[in-house]
């Protein structure tokens, strides 16, 4: 999942001070957050973001651009942040080593700063939130159009006739092909998303059963080899080209575009009743509502009724908020989005806002 790819970053100061900026005010401190602190392996920025901030979905206006840091969001196990006050304004330095060390030696006193030119593996920076979760709705789970679906290529048989196959093995399949495209992911239809409230069709769930890869063409048919099975394949499974993507790091969190965004969770994934934290949820709302990747959604849940005693009548009681979610990916019209916060358990239908309402 984690692709080390090899980046230069420069740094003519190794000790950056960086901002609140103009939105100090919501980037508020919280009353017990340390001066200092020492980024650990398994950190994420959304829990160091919520070891300072009452809103830990603001970190992008404390990590600010720093012209003289090649990507300042980019955060590395051992490196030390320290909070200031500079004219009475809070800020944070951070303090980052110029050699890293192995998880068994290294000192977490011994920080050594002077300017340098480092080359740090990309996949060691701590991610914004964990990816090992959302790593397969990243790059397997997919939202398609009944259309494109059946328009799609399928297993039309396997190797010696049989009807149930698996990986290593050798399958057929029929339909129209792009001769530059050799890995195909392989889906079988499920349930469609509809909006509760429109009534619309938003997509169609596609269950992942694995991916193969195209050796020969012969008109309308191909030979393919299984290489992955999350499921065992059946005659019929669909074949779409390989989404495979590489897996950002960093997620910049920010409000929609929208102020007014509301939305509702259609389904926790896995089938579960209740959602928690990191658990995936699906949003009725996606590209076609300007929804974008790092996207923060409060999560509400409806007040409950309850009898006044002295109008002798019942009284609804107002929405509550009791989480948070980012959104990790986009279709046309539904989102993925992981829950980051939940004080209650999360559950369909609830409510989904913008975390800054007008």
């Amino acid at each position: 999942m984690k692709k080390f790819l090899k980046r230069a970053v420069i740094a003519a100061m190794t000790s950056a001070l960086v901002s609140f900026g103009a939105a100090a005010q919501n980037a508020q401190l919280r009353a017990d957050h340390p001066d200092e602190y020492i980024v650990a392996e398994g950190d994420t920025l959304w829990d160091i973001s919520d070891t300072f901030l009452q809103n830990p979905w603001m970190w992008p206006e404390i990590w600010q651009v720093n012209p003289q840091i090649n990507n300042p969001h980019l955060i590395y196990p051992g490196d030390v942040i320290r909070l200031v006050y500079l004219d009475g304004q809070p800020r944070l330095t951070i303090d980052r080593r110029t050699t890293r060390l192995s998880p068994s030696t290294r000192d977490p006193n011994a920080v050594k700063l002077s300017p340098a030119v480092r080359v740090i593996p990309l996949g060691e920076a701590i991610p914004a939130i964990p990816l090992d979760v959302i790593d397969a709705f990243l790059n397997k789970n997919r939202v398609v159009s009944k259309n494109l679906f059946d328009s799609a290529p399928y297993v039309v048989g396997g190797q010696e006739q049989r009807i149930v196959l698996g990986t290593g093995d050798r399958i057929y399949a029929r339909g129209e092909f792009n001769p530059d495209i050799a890995s195909y992911n392989m889906y079988r239809l499920g349930d469609a998303y509809v909006d509760p409230f429109t009534k619309e069709v938003l997509g169609y769930n596609s269950l992942d059963i694995g991916s193969a890869r195209v050796t020969a063409f012969q008109g309308e048919i191909s030979t393919m080899l299984v290489n992955r099975m999350a499921r065992e394949i059946s005659i019929g499974d669909r074949l779409l080209p390989n989404e495979e993507r590489s897996v950002e790091p960093t997620f910049y969190p920010s409000a929609p575009e929208d102020e007014n965004f509301e939305g509702v969770i259609l389904e926790v994934d896995n089938g579960v009743t209740h959602a928690g934290k990191f658990n995936v949820i699906v949003v009725n709302r996606g590209m076609r509502e300007n929804l974008k990747d790092g996207d923060v959604l409060a999560i509400y849940k409806k007040g409950e009724i309850i009898h006044d005693r002295i109008a002798k009548n019942s009284v609804q009681l107002p929405e509550e908020q009791v989480g948070l979610a980012m959104v990790f990916r986009t279709f046309e019209k539904v989102s993925y989005a992981l829950v980051l916060e939940a004080e209650r358990p999360i559950n369909a239908n609830d409510k989904l806002y913008s975390p800054v309402r007008p």
